[in-house]
């Protein structure tokens, strides 16, 4: 899905440069993502979790912070609060054309300014930090040979970050020196998800620990094993707005989300025009992605169409034990349902009609917990094949096929 350009000024009045990442569909809910320090709105871990986010249904707005990108104004003359301004000042911009983000998401030092910010933005109910550092003078220990300790009486000088010069104030140095962040976050009273890597070597773990135990209930910690401090592996961030788009779920406004979504019982698949193969589903409320491995030329964001098909089946056949062993009140704790799809000769079928050519072949392994005698089990074996899923399967089917006109 492309991105909409969509500029708007800061306090002021420079244009700051931003991209619009909206779904086919009306918006389940807007969300606000700011950047790391000296970053733009086009690293990869911003660009990959807002379409990730995209194909879930929620709208994500991106922007260049002042003199960063294609943004206006100086970087030099930029501090930490004057990016808790930028952001503000993008939430007054999302709510004036179209709603006030209900999420905000901020990366490395983007996350502490979310932080931050998200006291005076009263629509925004959910909160997301990734790989951010406690305190926004964290900062200052990056540049390298930390020239900041120099700066004398110079109103601005020259520091060095990830290779690239950049040009910073005095009045940006005592600006994140004097942040309260700790407060801030004490006093959020909003849902707060914070994502840290366990091997950032650019912000500690114990940063994702200072944040976490500040914060009140209710608020969530999930670990980015192996990935680094940019989310440099697409994957990861993948994973990190699947991971947004499950937890954020119980924070918005249900009602709100209801109108806006189809109440039909039909399922709608489309193409998100993200890699080849991927497919944004939804029914009713509900969104899910499809997609083919990246050795097929997908992009593995999502189960393939025969994993969709199994899943299913594995769903149905669950229930249906489930409902059955409730019924007869049996001592059943748990269903595995294990289901695997082959392509096999119709020779090597005993019970097959069909007796040429090849057949496709279900193998479901079913695991039983609980205090459950033989004769129960041999029942709920049983039972497995009525499920409705399986019955569609074995029974002849027909599947009337019409071009629908396109939505003008």
């Amino acid at each position: 899905m492309p991105s909409e350009r969509f500029d708007f000024s800061n306090a002021q009045g420079e244009r700051l440069a931003a991209l619009l990442d909206r779904p086919i569909e009306q918006p389940r809910a807007y969300a606000l993502f700011a950047h790391c320090f000296t970053c733009g709105k086009d690293i990869r871990a911003a660009k990959r979790i807002a379409e990730a986010l995209t194909a879930l249904g929620i709208a994500v707005l991106r922007f260049d912070f002042t003199g960063l990108g294609s943004s206006e104004g100086e970087f030099a003359n930029t501090t930490f609060s004057s990016n808790v301004a930028d952001l503000i000042a993008a939430a007054a911009a999302l709510r004036a054309r179209w709603r006030a983000p209900a999420i905000l998401i901020g990366h490395s030092l983007g996350g502490a300014a979310v932080l931050a910010a998200a006291g005076d933005l009263e629509e925004v109910r959910a909160v997301v930090t990734i790989n951010a550092p406690a305190d926004p003078a964290h900062v200052i220990g990056l540049f390298k040979d930390d020239a900041a300790a120099d700066i004398g009486t110079a109103r601005e000088i020259e520091v060095t970050l990830a290779g690239r010069p950049f040009r910073i104030s005095r009045s940006f140095l005592d600006d994140v020196r004097q942040q309260r962040l700790g407060e801030r976050i004490g006093k959020l009273h909003k849902a707060l998800l914070v994502f840290h890597s366990p091997t950032d070597e650019i912000v500690g773990i114990e940063n994702a620990s200072f944040i976490f135990a500040a914060a009140k209930h209710p608020k969530s910690f999930v670990s980015l094993a192996g990935a680094d401090h940019l989310l440099s592996r697409r994957s990861d961030a993948s994973y990190v707005a699947n991971v947004i788009h499950a937890w954020a779920e119980r924070y918005l406004d249900v009602s709100e989300i209801a109108s806006e979504t189809p109440t039909d019982s039909g399922v709608t698949v489309r193409e998100t025009r993200m890699g080849r193969f991927q497919q944004e589903i939804t029914a009713g409320r509900h969104r899910i992605l499809a997609d083919e491995p990246v050795e097929a030329g997908g992009l593995d964001s999502g189960l393939n169409p025969y994993g969709l098909l199994l899943a299913g089946l594995g769903a149905c056949t669950s229930m249906t034990l489930r409902l059955y062993a409730e019924r007869k009140a049996l001592r059943l704790e748990r269903v595995t349902v294990r289901l695997d799809h082959s392509r096999i000769h119709a020779a090597d079928c005993e019970n097959c009609e069909t007796q040429e050519g090849m057949l496709d072949r279900i193998d479901r392994a079913i695991t039983l917990a609980g205090d459950l005698t033989q004769e129960e089990r041999k029942r709920l074996l049983q039972i497995a094949d009525k499920c409705p899923v399986h019955r569609t399967l074995t029974s002849e089917v027909e599947i009337r096929t019409v071009e629908q006109p396109q939505e003008s």
